[in-house]
């Protein structure tokens, strides 16, 4: 976590040649592989989860620069660098974002806009961050999704050239050498067609209404192995999912090396599974 680990410029904030500084200390611990939380320019809405732009360093953290030499250090020793990608939504400061409250119809459809109708929200899914997944924008006349913090902006991967950019940036950091990705939430990309209410019974049971039309969405698989073919196998790239409700059986699904989709994921079996006394 970046902000938290090493300062090197008195700020009280740890940044990108803090991280630099101590990579003798953790080759020494034995450490192969360094994964960074997001560094990328965000308005930190939540700690650097909500993107403003994919293609620069938060101010806080340094620079493009600094970034570069990280990578050359790392790479120096032996050890891998491994990013935070978040790509299931931006923050709503994100230039696609932006022009879509402008009236862009193609940057709207980047993201998930329902005109406005009975001046109710879409459907009754509700945040992970608390209240309703839909902020109403006045000047348009529609809502917009959001699974967590309203300034979190839910991406429609229904759209191919929306798909087609991010593969782009991507392979842009692929290219600077970045050795893999860590994808946050990543299994929340696909959402059921025409995002139906969520089921009472189940929402009273997992606490969140509508998370079964896209915990494990109808083209997960399908923008996966997109992904790999067009992204990450290129470059040999190293992925691991993070992928809450998903089980021991869709896991399998998802990192088996025949499917050509994820290296592995992050399981939550232990978190997800009521205790017995």
């Amino acid at each position: 976590y970046p902000r938290s680990f090493q300062d090197s410029d008195g700020d009280g904030i740890g940044d990108i040649n803090g991280i630099c500084s101590r990579l003798d200390y953790l080759k020494e611990l034995g450490v192969d592989a360094v994964w960074l939380s997001p560094i990328y320019d965000s308005p930190n809405d939540d700690n650097g989860y909500d993107i403003r732009d994919y293609y620069a360093i938060m101010k806080e953290f340094g620079t493009m620069e600094d970034f570069d030499r990280l990578l050359d250090e790392v790479h120096q020793r032996g050890m891998k660098l491994i990013m935070d990608l978040v790509i299931n939504h931006t923050s709503d400061e994100h230039a696609w974002f932006v022009e879509a409250l402008r009236g862009s119809k193609d940057h709207q459809d980047y993201y998930h806009f329902v005109e406005n109708k009975d001046d109710n929200p879409p459907n009754n899914w509700n945040s992970f961050f608390s209240g309703s997944t839909w902020n109403y924008y006045g000047d348009l006349d529609s809502w917009a999704l959001h699974l967590f913090s309203k300034k979190q902006m839910d991406l429609n991967w229904e759209n191919p050239q929306m798909r087609r950019n991010i593969i782009h940036m991507i392979k842009w950091w692929l290219e600077k050498g970045v050795d893999g990705f860590r994808l946050d939430v990543i299994n929340y990309i696909s959402k059921k067609e025409g995002l139906p209410d969520g089921n009472e019974i189940v929402g009273k049971l997992m606490g969140f209404y509508g998370v079964e039309h896209y915990f494990y969405g109808p083209k997960l698989h399908e923008y996966l192995r997109q992904l790999k073919k067009e992204a990450f196998e290129p470059y040999d790239a190293f992925t691991v999912g993070e992928t809450p409700g998903v089980g021991m059986e869709m896991g399998k699904l998802l990192t088996a090396d025949y499917r050509r989709e994820l290296d592995m994921i992050f399981s939550f079996d232990h978190l997800e599974t009521p205790g017995h006394v």
